[in-house]
């Protein structure tokens, strides 16, 4: 990283609420765990009087498995952002160029400035259309599928068309793939090309954010690169064993689509009786809350014990909120606090919180 960049840097302002007796949707992670998780982590803690295996075989094959890679592919790191930041380190240097969606991901620009580059911010709907003159004076180009915080994912066809002009510019690719996981969609780890870096979170989807891990995916000489530089026993070993359990889950990763996809658009439904609601392939719907203050808007949520995301902190949104999709208890005391009824009947039936 460059030293004149940290000193002149900022933290980025992120969802995630402390206070355990508020109702946290501004964070876009799972409320259930796949069964299991405390009895894996119990043996791993154990066996945490050791090193990790630096090697971590279970955790790649399981990895390389979810999405559709090789296990000698897969490079474990620390949770996705630790993935994205060591692409970075490997693909730019002082001085470099490197496209960034808007409105998306804070941390990807914040990233770039660490590492002495410029980012130039692009539309991130707009990014598969970029020709030869924007995309082969930059060194790195980001992609969030599905958007964080619009929701809506890349279609493979787009996909492919920015990986094959990123290759012809021999521009690096990332995609983040964060929230990839709540759908059916094939990773582009999947499409097996060079120049393109995949990081991936399992805190998201398994309901583990506090557990910090994830990894990154890459060939030939790029997955060598990534190899080299990730840091040495990257996960813990309750990390890496959970981390593997986790991925192991297909029942529960099905179960959890069908409910978010179902809750989704009773959510949204019900969201549009005072919102404009961006459509969403992901675990959280963007809403445009028009002339109303957002602040007053995400205060009175506050003081009917939900918490929800300020979304004017990402570029170019200056009047939204996001909201989570949780399970249907949870969602129904969501939709109460914003003042809108269930989708079908216009009211909020109550239920026992889980």
């Amino acid at each position: 990283m460059d030293p004149d960049a940290i000193r002149a840097g900022s933290r980025v302002p992120h969802g995630g609420e402390p206070d355990r007796d508020v109702l946290d949707f501004s964070a876009n992670t799972n409320p259930r765990t796949p069964a299991g998780v405390a009895d894996v982590y119990t043996a791993a803690l154990e066996e945490s009087r050791r090193y990790p295996d630096d090697d971590y075989h279970g955790y790649c094959a399981a990895a390389a498995s979810f999405v559709g890679c090789e296990p000698e592919q897969v490079i474990p790191t620390p949770g996705g952002l630790a993935a994205i930041r060591l692409a970075m380190e490997q693909a730019l240097e002082p001085g470099d160029e490197a496209l960034v969606p808007y409105p998306s991901f804070g941390e990807y620009a914040r990233e770039v400035r660490l590492q002495g580059a410029t980012p130039r911010f692009v539309r991130y709907d707009e990014l598969h259309e970029l020709g030869p003159s924007v995309l082969e004076p930059c060194a790195l180009a980001v992609v969030c599928t599905p958007n964080n915080p619009t929701g809506d994912a890349i279609g493979e066809d787009a996909l492919e068309r920015l990986v094959d002009r990123c290759g012809a510019a021999d521009t690096t690719l990332l995609v983040d793939e964060a929230f990839l996981g709540f759908t059916d969609r094939p990773s582009a780890a999947e499409l097996g090309r060079d120049h393109v870096v995949v990081a991936r979170s399992l805190t998201k989807l398994f309901g583990l954010p506090g557990l910090r891990a994830g990894f990154a995916v890459a060939r030939g000489e790029r997955r060598d690169a990534l190899a080299t530089a990730r840091r040495a026993w990257s996960l813990g070993t309750p990390a890496a064993r959970v981390g593997a359990h986790c991925l192991r889950q297909d029942e529960f990763v099905r179960e959890t689509r069908e409910r978010v996809a179902s809750e989704r658009e009773r959510m949204h439904a019900a969201l549009e009786q005072r919102f404009d609601v961006h459509d969403s392939d992901a675990p959280y719907l963007l809403c445009d809350v028009g002339d109303r203050d957002v602040a007053t808007v995400i205060s009175d949520a506050r003081a009917a014990g939900v918490a929800i995301r300020d979304a004017t902190t990402f570029r170019a949104l200056d009047s939204h909120v996001r909201v989570a999709i949780k399970d249907r208890p949870a969602n129904d005391r969501l939709l109460g606090a914003l003042g809108v009824g269930d989708a079908e009947d216009g009211t909020v039936e109550p239920h026992d919180d889980d």
